[in-house]
């Protein structure tokens, strides 16, 4: 028999999910309760090499007030209903909008778009799960407040408090985002409005300035977990510079990261560079603007080198771009930019490129755009490399030390290309550690390259934990597999939270590997 719904939740007949569907009806409208199949196809669509099917929603049902959402929490509880929150549902690479097992209910909070408030004189925000950088981007424009953004790439359609759950990093002094957070309104498993550090306190004013409050810190539990729903979020903003000078260096050979790395530490961990440097691989920039593996080669399979050669000729790049930025009075970036050009003589190697030499030309100018806080959508380019569909981001820190760089890209670059696919790749250096950013591109709509992509990425995570490189974040379709490469008394732990909190496992059952 036909059902109505895409899916159905685990274990629930179509009558039981009928009634379900009913109060959910009542409570929030039945415009906001979403059931057609051509309605809530799209938050079916994913990037990953398993079948979509698998990550197939029941339902969609949106929320405009915490009171709302509180509402959904007690339907869900009542009838055992498994329910997937998004924010923006712009996860690109990590799973988009899908949720992680098939028939989970998505709790679409994307009209939940308010900015709370901004302090121009503090530098923090509060703002709803809805709201995207774009729009808070405008906001600070529109209203002639000088501060500035930090985001992941690309940004205008993702948003700060989103990003800053599944602890994504941006391209600022303020790119650690989790780090900058500081308060959060979380909805919890049964229906309690919880507010973390000095939020509990009625009438206090200092929510979105000290973070710690008193007694336990918990912020940190409800990133990469499915402890709570996340219903508002403060978090500090920089204010903008006199003065703001990016610069790019490039370095010819693949060989050259080891040196890059050394050259950069000291240089980040003294602030005299203080965002987070990108160290860019070619294919990653070649494909952010515009360029098609098509272009060169008709040919299934890895790219040769000297194909690559030809691409980093013909596009004026490097096997390494090294995006950074100096921030300050005229008088620090000077200093700061005559340290720069000291190290980088003493290096002996790596073309300087400054604002004034590269003009508007990409992709130097989104690069600067995201070191400056300003969003864009130019790193979608990145999917046309070999188009089909298919995105994986593959996400492992290593400590800032050359060596360890050099023999991840290695490892890297033989697993992909051993599978047939490119080494599209980045190094984003923090204070003391790379996160190691990878997308596994792939024609998802080739069965036999999905098949390989998804060997692929299995391989990636054995070979890469085998010598003792763990990710950071990872997409739905493989949750589960990352988690257990942390070891069995960090779940033992969270599966114990899990139930005091949420013993009738509502909440995203199985995300990052966390169940009853």
């Amino acid at each position: 028999m036909t059902s109505k719904y895409m899916a159905l939740p685990q274990g629930m007949s179509e009558n039981q999910f009928d009634a379900a569907i009913a109060r959910f009806q009542a409570a929030l409208g039945a415009e906001n309760v979403l059931i057609d199949g051509d309605v809530v196809r799209p938050y079916n669509k994913v990037m990953m090499a398993v079948p979509s099917e698998e990550h197939t929603p029941s339902a969609v049902v949106t929320a405009t007030t915490v009171e709302q959402v509180q509402e959904v929490v007690k339907i869900c509880n009542e009838f055992k209903v498994p329910v997937w929150t998004i924010s923006t549902g712009r996860n690109f690479g990590y799973g988009s909008a899908a949720p992680v097992q098939r028939g989970q209910v998505v709790l679409d909070l994307r009209k939940m778009n308010k900015i709370l408030h901004v302090d121009p004189e503090l530098c923090t925000a509060l703002v709803e799960p809805g709201v995207t950088y774009q729009q808070l981007y405008d906001y600070l424009e529109e209203n002639n407040i000088p501060l500035m953004l930090s985001f992941s790439a690309p940004s205008a359609i993702a948003g700060p408090l989103g990003n800053t759950m599944d602890r994504g990093v941006g391209y600022t002094p303020y790119g650690e985002h989790f780090l900058m957070q500081c308060g959060m309104e979380v909805v919890l498993a049964n229906g309690d409005v919880y507010r973390t550090g000095m939020g509990s306190v009625k009438g206090d004013k200092a929510w979105q300035v000290f973070k710690w409050g008193y007694g336990p810190t918990l912020d940190g539990m409800f990133t990469q977990s499915n402890y709570g729903i996340c219903t508002k979020m403060g978090f500090w903003l920089m204010p903008k510079p006199p003065v703001f000078k990016p610069f790019e260096i490039q370095f010819d050979e693949d060989s050259d990261i080891n040196e890059i790395v050394e050259f950069i530490r000291p240089l980040r961990i003294a602030q005299i560079i203080p965002n987070s440097v990108v160290i860019a691989g070619l294919l990653w920039e070649a494909a952010t603007c515009n360029t098609r593996r098509s272009d060169y080669l008709s040919t299934p399979g890895a790219t040769p080198d000297h194909i690559l050669k030809q691409i980093q000729k013909d596009k004026h790049l490097g096997a390494w771009n090294v995006y950074c930025a100096l921030y300050g009075t005229p008088e620090q970036v000077e200093v700061n930019f005559n340290i720069v050009k000291g190290a980088l003589k003493k290096l002996g190697k790596g073309r300087l490129i400054t604002q004034e030499e590269a003009g508007d030309t990409q992709p130097f100018k989104y690069r600067s755009q995201l070191m400056s806080g300003v969003p864009n959508l130019q790193e979608f380019g990145l999917y046309n490399w070999r188009g089909g569909g298919g995105s994986m981001w593959f996400a492992p820190v290593s400590q800032a030390r050359g060596s360890e760089c050099d023999a991840q890209y290695g490892l890297a670059k033989q697993i992909l290309n051993k599978h047939g696919l490119d080494y599209v790749g980045e190094f984003i250096v923090g204070w003391r550690d790379m996160h190691h950013v990878i997308d596994v591109l792939y024609d998802r709509s080739s069965p036999e390259e999905t098949q390989r992509a998804n060997a692929c990425f299995n391989e990636l995570l054995d070979e890469f934990e085998k010598r003792g490189y763990a990710v950071y974040r990872v997409n739905t379709a493989f949750q589960e597999r990352v988690a257990q490469s942390y070891g069995p008394v960090k779940r033992k732990l969270e599966q114990t939270l899990k139930r005091a909190l949420d013993p009738n496992g509502i909440l995203a059952p199985g995300k990052c590997g966390i169940d009853i």
